[in-house]
């Protein structure tokens, strides 16, 4: 009695689970077509907002983050606890496949774009941010669920 009585509790205190947006994953598994979330679209450009933000992730679909800097000034765009609660597939530059163990920020010295595909994989809220910066306008949040 006592142990379902704490199964119910803890039960009701979790946070509602988000259904998953493959029935069946098939051979290709989490990379799998049916599996992907909408990309997303950022801006690095000075004095202008970064993204359009806050977005919600699912945890354990595909993504893919587009950012594109318009060369108006040298910025970078970093967030460690994001990028720790992902799974990094790999990162285009130029048509160049990098698949990293890690990242911290990406900088971009002149006008360009990246491509990130990863897995969301911890649940929690992140911050992807231009450093130095201080508006609410220079960050945006991914709320993994």
């Amino acid at each position: 009695m006592r142990k379902s009585i704490l199964l119910a509790a803890i039960l009701a205190a979790s946070p509602a689970v988000s259904a998953p947006l493959c029935t069946e994953l098939g051979f290709a598994g989490l990379l799998a077509k049916c599996n992907r979330g909408e990309p997303i679209e950022l801006t690095l450009a000075s004095g202008q907002p970064l993204g359009a933000g806050p977005y919600a992730l699912q945890s354990g679909a595909y993504y893919e983050l587009h950012i594109t800097a318009d060369g108006s000034a040298e910025l970078a765009v970093a967030g460690p606890g994001f990028f720790r609660a992902i799974w990094m597939n790999e990162i285009v530059i130029n048509d160049i496949e990098v698949r990293p163990m890690a990242v911290d920020s990406l900088e971009f010295d002149a006008a360009g774009s990246v491509k990130l595909s990863f897995v969301a994989i911890k649940p929690g809220s992140y911050d992807l941010f231009i450093p130095g910066s201080s508006g609410d306008s220079q960050r945006v949040t991914f709320s993994i669920q």
